[in-house]
């Protein structure tokens, strides 16, 4: 089987499993347990995020992530990209707003420091109940409809919490001069045939990088490889060289 065959299929599995896993990227989860001084499976998968960020990028965006998942299953409703811009900017709003409660749940915290993996869920499974069918609804109907509405994995691009851990991670990777798993380009063979931008979930300018050779370093890029193997040139390549092309 070819590589994006492969991986929608993952992220489909991930999705379909999502009622299991819900809980383990619940941003409430980790501040309910913080208040309590217990390390949840929440914490330890953002931290997991952070620390594989630093040499993968943001490939559990591409491959792994649920969310990730049900919005390219909403593209094929609206596949238009969706707007960037100062939108880009409320996540990381959500995210400092909540991380701040977090170390004051913490600080405000009773009792001592222990792990619970599976704090909050029966027998490891996240959503079992009537009420948490409620949460677990209402969680997808938050990520599904920007996607409808705006395009392209637009909650990705606009509200996710667990996007900044990863950027932060590839920034570190980045200042450290650590390989990286990225996509580079030969912008020599580029032929602006725009099939990679076509492609690309994310809704990225990719052919504008190529031919400007852009060094920004886009934290946007989930890694999934779908512009490499739509490209009828071989301008572009999975690489881990510590310097990136885009």
């Amino acid at each position: 089987m070819k590589r994006q065959p492969v991986r929608r299929l993952v992220l489909l599995v991930s999705l379909l499993l999502f009622p299991v896993t819900m809980w383990y990227f619940s941003p409430a989860i980790i501040i309910m347990g913080m208040a309590r001084h217990i390390l949840t499976g929440s914490f330890f998968a953002f931290l997991s995020m952070l620390v594989l960020s630093v040499f993968l990028g943001r490939s559990f965006c591409g491959y792994l992530c649920p969310a990730g998942g049900l919005q390219e299953c909403a593209a094929h409703v609206n596949s238009k990209p969706a707007k960037q811009g100062k939108r880009r900017a409320i996540k990381y709003v959500i995210w400092t707003v909540w991380i701040a409660v977090i170390v004051i749940s913490f600080v405000l915290g009773e009792g001592t420091v222990g792990v619970d993996v599976f704090y909050m869920t029966d027998h490891g499974v996240s959503v079992t109940g009537i009420a948490n069918y409620m949460v677990y609804y209402a969680v997808i109907l938050l990520l599904l409809l920007p996607s409808l509405i705006h395009g392209r994995r637009a909650a990705c691009h606009y509200i996710c919490w667990m996007a900044p851990f990863m950027v932060i991670g590839e920034k570190i990777g980045q200042m450290m001069h650590i390989p990286q798993l990225h996509v580079s380009a030969d912008n020599s063979k580029c032929i602006s045939c725009k099939k990679c931008e076509s492609v690309c979930p994310m809704g990225l300018r990719v052919e504008q990088m190529i031919r400007e050779n852009n060094n920004s370093q886009c934290t946007d890029c989930i890694q999934c490889g779908a512009c490499v193997d739509s490209c009828p040139k071989n301008v572009l390549s999975y690489s881990w060289k510590a310097e990136r092309r885009f």
